[in-house]
């Protein structure tokens, strides 16, 4: 049972999660008036791009959410947060690995016997050199996925993980199985993950089994105008918690960075 009481007014927990490809920047794009009306509890934020110094403005820090940021050390680059309505019991800013915690891509959120995660997974797309980076990171974070497992009875990790998994999460998809995103040892990973091996499972697809439903678009072309697409941004959960899936959707009315919010409920008994 999830022990945690911080839910909105309903009996239902909504989790939001988005890339912001630059905190600021979607500021003034009007997330955070956005977000005002989205009666999430929790929200998991990526790629702010920003240091907590810069954010001093009141509407990076909303009223109704206790907010916690873990930047990269390098200025402009990487960054994740998240916000709850209910204060945490405690807040981690690691997962163990030098590498990837210097670039703030992880940050763990503990409620009782609940931990909600936003993550931001290496992109491999800029060059060799940051392929080896996110190979680095898929070999490594498996050990902190199996760590979680064991420390809590729930586990909700949200956020960029870079990879299509299947076909049906891009649009072009034979045409990208040599890049990065799509690669078939991305992918191969993803089976673990959502697998007897890693043994974690795709929120959405639990409800949402074959929809087509993309959640980043390139800044190129018309990508988003044909919603040329890819499916990278996911919600994952422990299997004690498939059966309180309750809805999912991507929010695509307005946009404020090349990725669209995701947006879980989960039953709350």
């Amino acid at each position: 049972m999830i022990h945690a009481t911080f839910f909105l007014t309903t009996l239902f927990m909504r989790i939001i999660s988005v890339n912001v490809n630059g905190i600021r920047a979607a500021a003034r794009k009007g997330f955070f008036d956005w977000l005002k009306n989205q009666r999430a509890d929790i929200v998991c934020i990526q790629e702010l791009k920003a240091q907590t110094h810069q954010l001093t403005d009141s509407v990076f820090w909303p009223k109704s959410f206790h907010c916690h940021y873990h930047e990269a050390e390098k200025k402009g680059y990487s960054g994740v947060a998240i916000y709850s309505r209910k204060e945490a019991d405690a807040v981690i800013n690691s997962f163990g690995v030098e590498e990837f915690d210097r670039e703030g891509r992880y940050i763990e959120a503990r409620f009782g016997n609940l931990s909600v995660v936003s993550l931001y997974a290496p992109s491999g797309s800029a060059g060799d050199h940051r392929q080896e980076s996110k190979d680095r990171f898929l070999e490594h974070f498996p050990k902190h996925l199996a760590k979680l497992k064991q420390q809590q009875e729930h586990v909700i990790i949200c956020g960029d993980f870079n990879i299509a998994h299947r076909e049906i999460d891009l649009k072009n998809w034979k045409g990208n199985q040599k890049n990065s995103g799509f690669l078939p040892h991305e992918r191969a990973w993803m089976d673990k993950l959502f697998g007897d091996e890693f043994g974690y499972i795709d929120a959405y697809r639990v409800i949402e089994p074959e929809t087509e439903q993309y959640t980043w678009w390139s800044n190129r072309g018309k990508a988003r105008e044909n919603n040329v697409g890819w499916r990278i941004d996911y919600q994952v959960i422990t299997p004690d918690l498939a059966d309180r899936v309750e809805k999912a959707r991507v929010y695509t009315d307005k946009w404020f960075s090349d990725h669209a919010p995701f947006i879980m409920d989960y039953d709350y008994p």
